[in-house]
């Protein structure tokens, strides 16, 4: 399967009609140039979940971190690292589910 598709099922089955209103999940551009990365895991069942700060810098365009804080999943990437970020959530959220 694809990541955006591994993404959009994990999106859909959080869905119940209230989660995906006030939480969800926010992809915005920053300056470096790069991507933002927030996913809400409050009601979900990754909110209590154990996380372990990741940070690959493989050179100045090509890097990527990923953390959780308060309760959200956040990366930020190179403009070109969009799909390690997703793909190491898809993997922490498949390991607890």
């Amino acid at each position: 399967m694809n990541t955006i598709k591994e993404i959009e099922n994990w999106y859909s089955s959080q869905c119940n009609g209230d989660w995906e209103h006030g939480k969800g999940l926010e992809l915005t551009t920053i300056d470096n140039p790069g991507w933002r990365l927030k996913i809400n895991l409050v009601d979900t069942g990754l909110e209590s979940r154990p996380f372990q700060r990741l940070e690959v810098e493989r050179s100045e365009s090509d890097w990527f971190q990923c953390w959780v804080k308060d309760a959200v999943f956040e990366a930020a990437c190179g403009s070109k690292n969009l799909e390690d970020v997703l793909k190491v959530f898809i993997k922490w959220a498949k390991a607890h589910t």
